[in-house]
């Protein structure tokens, strides 16, 4: 497989064809960004610890038989994937009240949130990828009904799982932002990442956070708390 030219540059990372058209290489970069990219930073090694991080977690939902677009990491940065094609939602799951879910409904971060919510926003950076709801999808032709269930489905057991793989490390997963992708013969698969760019994770006993919102918030400690969760994930026999 040969690296070829880059296809796409998003927040944190670039995707590159390769010389296999069923072949994609994804390349974390070291920047953060926050509010849709109105707040930005890079960090030595950030990128690093992201592709890490995300393939640990990758490989082990797919031991849950849920598909991702995993193949293989070939450095530090870099990991082959299965090309797909991006469904233009965010997919997100809360489990407690955090985030711009506290500041919309008006609820303390931290309440624990009587059952799980899947929410969609657009994947749309000039919208600021605003919320949107079954319908909304389906009209937009964005997704089936029928894929919006398998893609909901996929979205609570993937909670399920990863829940379970950050309690074993002393984490909380308070909510979390997926994405999902269709390959060449439309099987949908999960794709982007999953690291502490895309989910809160709080210190339990502490709620201490280990996540984006140390940089989103100024509170320090930044890398830190990124260099901690790879530590534990990495140390872990799961």
């Amino acid at each position: 497989m040969k690296k070829l030219e880059m296809l796409y540059s998003g927040k944190a990372k670039m995707v590159f064809k390769t010389d296999d058209p069923d072949v994609y290489v994804i390349e974390y970069r070291d920047d953060a960004t926050a509010f849709n990219g109105q707040k930005k930073g890079s960090y030595e090694n950030k990128g690093i610890l992201n592709n890490k991080i995300a393939n640990i977690i990758f490989k082990e939902i797919e031991k849950h038989n849920v598909p991702t677009h995993l193949i293989e990491e070939i450095s530090d940065r870099e990991t082959v994937v299965k090309k797909v094609e991006i469904i233009p939602l965010e997919v997100i799951i809360r489990n407690v009240a955090a985030g711009s879910f506290s500041k919309r409904y008006g609820v303390p971060e931290g309440t624990a949130l009587k059952c799980t919510i899947l929410e969609f926003s657009y994947k749309n950076d000039e919208l600021n990828d605003p919320l949107i709801n079954d319908y909304h999808a389906m009209a937009l032709s964005i997704a089936t009904r029928e894929e919006l269930d398998e893609i909901s489905e996929m979205a609570f057991k993937i909670n399920e799982i990863i829940t379970e793989i950050f309690k074993k490390i002393n984490l909380r997963l308070i909510d979390f932002k997926i994405e999902f992708g269709k390959t060449s013969d439309g099987k949908i698969i999960l794709a982007d990442e999953i690291s502490p760019d895309t989910c809160r994770l709080w210190e339990i006993g502490t709620d201490e956070k280990m996540d984006k919102d140390r940089f989103r918030r100024d509170m320090g400690g930044f890398m830190e708390a990124y260099n901690e969760v790879y530590k534990r994930l990495s140390e872990t026999a799961f």
